[in-house]
């Protein structure tokens, strides 16, 4: 597959280890897993949830999601409180692949910070990367 098979939201924002962020409010986002990194992941069978009322750092990990390939740390993309957490993927950790920008999302934080949002890639921003990725597997 190459980078243009995956789907990428317009007017959300992205990181490098593949989350999307989208702001519900000026300082309240939403995070998930990008359709790249979930295909990445493959099949998931398991989500580790932050714990609602948790402070976090840009880049601590927060969660963890577990695939039939691989299990990964999911990272912070913003500092802040963690507001709520996506229970259904407790019974259905496929959701993530399933629908990653819908009711796959993970977490939703309310920002310490709303000016971190400048170390996030927009869209258009992240297709290049996924674009300098692919070239360099080649």
């Amino acid at each position: 597959m190459s980078a243009q098979d995956f789907k990428i939201e317009d007017g959300l924002y992205y990181t490098k280890d593949h989350l999307w962020v989208k702001f519900e409010k000026e300082d309240d986002a939403v995070v998930g897993v990008t359709d790249y990194g979930q295909h990445q992941l493959g099949d998931v069978v398991y989500v580790e949830l932050p714990q609602v009322g948790t402070k976090v750092e840009a880049g601590e990990k927060v969660a963890s999601v577990e695939s039939v390939k691989a299990a990964v740390d999911v990272l912070s993309p913003l500092s802040g409180e963690i507001i709520s957490v996506n229970e259904d993927l407790k019974e259905e950790p496929d959701l993530v692949n399933t629908d990653p920008y819908g009711d796959g999302w993970i977490f939703e934080i309310k920002l310490d910070d709303p000016s971190e949002i400048e170390d996030l890639m927009t869209a258009e921003d992240y297709r290049a990367y996924l674009e300098e990725l692919e070239e360099e597997v080649q």
